[in-house]
C-alpha cells in the first residue's frame, strides 16, 4: 500500500523557515517523480514544486521560486521541501504526491497523506 506521510509544518513568523518532510513507502520511491502541492483555506490545490526521480531536475511555481528548495534522499525514501523567507500567503496545508507510474509524463496521483500545516503569522 502506498503511504506518504508529511511532517515538519508549524507556526512561523514572516521571514522564517521550515523544512517539510515526506516519508514514502509501498512503492519504489527512487523511480518516481515527486512533487509538493498546497491548499490554502477555501482554495484548490496549488502546485509548488516537482523533482525528478534521481533528483537532478527540479521545477518551482513562480510564487515560491528562490525561496523554496525541493530535494530528496532516495536511500531514505524521503522527500523534502525547505521553505525560506516565508510569507503570510504561504499559509496552507502542504502535501506530497507521486506520479501514477514511473513514466515521467503520467498523471499525478491525488495526495494520499494527511498533509502538514504551515501557518505564517506574526
Amino acid at each position: 500500500e502506498v503511504q506518504l506521510v508529511e511532517s515538519g509544518g508549524g507556526l512561523v513568523e514572516p521571514g522564517g523557515s521550515l523544512r517539510l518532510s515526506c516519508a514514502a513507502s509501498g512503492f519504489t520511491f527512487s523511480m518516481y517523480f515527486m512533487s509538493w502541492v498546497r491548499q490554502a483555506p477555501g482554495k484548490g490545490l496549488e502546485w509548488v514544486s516537482t523533482i525528478s526521480a534521481a533528483g537532478s531536475n527540479t521545477g518551482y511555481a513562480e510564487s515560491v521560486k528562490g525561496r523554496f528548495t525541493i530535494s530528496r534522499d532516495n536511500a531514505k525514501n524521503t522527500l523534502y521541501l525547505q521553505l525560506n523567507s516565508l510569507k503570510t500567503e504561504d499559509t496552507a496545508m502542504y502535501y506530497c504526491r507521486k506520479r501514477l507510474s514511473v513514466d515521467p509524463s503520467s498523471s499525478w496521483d491525488n495526495p494520499r497523506g494527511q498533509g502538514t500545516q504551515v501557518t505564517v503569522s506574526s
